[in-house]
């Protein structure tokens, strides 16, 4: 797996329409991820597919429950081959722990990356905090999940683009940075509201973008997606 890359949201209904979508690439194999929709419909067969064709996969299940349930949810998922996979931060450093030690006991080979959600970038500060009764600023709670995360050996975090450079700052350079909320100018921004183009992902210190619309909405998917790669990743 590549330390910098982009990864395509394959946000699809059906496991056939994520097929489809990717048969448009015949020179590249990108990194993809699988979400809730696609994996709940079709069950872990996608991924099995998936790795079959020779893409990296980021199953983003998001698990969050007591520390004994995600170990064991996790040795399952290690056991797919994935390449990354997350967890909540906000269910504690335990809870990350025990995810940790379940991918570690069932991968068969190399053992996934393993990041977790600090704030999704659908939550704002105002909503975070009248909602969800966080005092703190956005950045503050961000660079406090990161920091618990990292003490508790994962690799990394999902943050906004936007917290990158905090995490980074909070963390050091080498705990990993895996962002959504990836849009153009000239684009939709749909339901996120804390986002940035790609080039300003590179140089706020982002390791991996993950982008759903952009590419999978445009009318050239694959020029879509080099184009991302090319501001991404400055070739």
């Amino acid at each position: 797996m590549k330390k910098h890359d982009v990864i395509i949201a394959c946000d699809f209904p059906t496991g056939q329409d994520a097929l489809d979508f990717l048969s448009q690439f015949k020179e590249e194999k990108p990194f993809v991820k699988i979400g809730m929709e696609l994996f709940y419909g079709e069950g872990p067969d996608i991924v099995r597919k998936l790795k079959a064709m020779g893409h990296d996969v980021f199953l983003d299940l998001k698990l969050h429950d007591i520390p004994n349930t995600v170990n064991k949810a996790m040795r399952n998922l290690a056991k797919l081959g994935v390449n990354m996979t997350n967890v909540h931060a906000a269910g504690t450093i335990d809870m990350m722990r025990a995810a940790k030690e379940g991918l570690a006991e069932g991968a068969q080979g190399e053992v996934p990356m393993l990041i977790a959600v600090t704030q999704l970038t659908s939550t704002s500060q105002e909503r975070m905090q009248k909602e969800l009764l966080i005092p703190n600023t956005i950045e503050e709670t961000v660079a406090h999940y990161a920091r618990n995360t990292q003490q508790a050996g994962l690799d990394g975090v999902v943050c906004s683009p936007l917290e990158a450079g905090i995490v980074k700052k909070a963390c050091g350079t080498s705990f990993r940075t895996v962002t959504p909320g990836i849009r153009y100018p000239d684009g939709d921004v749909g339901d996120q509201s804390r986002i940035t183009t790609p080039q300003k992902a590179r140089e706020i210190g982002t390791d991996y973008i993950v982008v759903g619309r952009p590419i999978t909405k445009a009318q050239d998917p694959v020029e879509a997606y080099r184009r991302v790669l090319r501001d991404f990743l400055g070739e």
